[in-house]
């Protein structure tokens, strides 16, 4: 799969260029993790450092020994007061009560029904939850479920990399960058993949440069 995604990209020189220098992409989804899981920790993630976000979800998964993550059911029956002790905030344990919920009443699917089910349909039955907005699905998408033709436009480092890429002044609107990847269809998980590391590169030449 990778390989035709590869030959496809490469027919853009500017992704050929790229990735005869980064090599063979590195998507690698994490397919034990279930969508409720993945949203968990995406809620857990917003507006913080990865390492902060980590550390609160380790305290979290610690409150429910003998198991690798709690249930709905648990995490419903865990007082707010207990949850603000792991470092969430009220905003981010209503956001996780809510997805504990619409998991149990099925708008959460399983790995196996989410795999019966398109991207937007499940863009559209996510994003209906508290605080889960269409790049927090996205992301569960990619590298939860192993979408392949997800191309994250609202994304920061993805809109970067592709100014990088092409030497642009400024990063292209959300809408300009979804028409332009309709070139890359259907391999546009992997194009935001190669834009992320572009993206990388530019950031790590700029503080080599600024050491210098």
């Amino acid at each position: 799969m990778s390989t035709t995604a590869v030959r496809h990209l490469s027919l853009d020189p500017a992704f050929a260029g790229l990735i005869g220098r980064i090599g063979r992409p590195r998507l690698t989804p994490d397919r034990g993790r279930s969508p409720y899981e993945a949203l968990i920790r995406a809620i857990a993630h917003q507006q913080l450092h990865g390492r902060a976000a980590e550390a609160i979800l380790g305290r979290f998964v610690a409150l429910y020994p003998g198991i690798p993550f709690p249930t709905p059911e648990m995490v419903l029956a865990t007082e707010d007061g207990v949850l603000r002790g792991c470092g969430f905030s009220l905003g981010k344990i209503a956001a996780i009560r809510d997805i504990c919920a619409r998991t149990l009443d099925g708008t959460v699917p399983s790995r196996r029904a989410a795999a019966r089910l398109s991207d937007e349909t499940l863009i559209e039955r996510l994003t209906t939850i508290r605080g889960v907005g269409r790049w927090t699905v996205e992301m569960l998408l990619i590298w939860t479920l192993g979408r392949v033709d997800i191309l994250p436009v609202d994304d920061f480092g993805v809109r970067e990399g592709y100014r990088v890429l092409y030497g642009l002044d400024a990063q292209p609107r959300p809408r300009e960058l979804a028409e332009i990847g309709q070139a890359w269809a259907p391999w546009r998980s992997y194009a935001a993949w190669y834009l992320w590391r572009a993206s990388d590169e530019a950031r790590q030449a700029a503080v080599a440069a600024s050491r210098a």
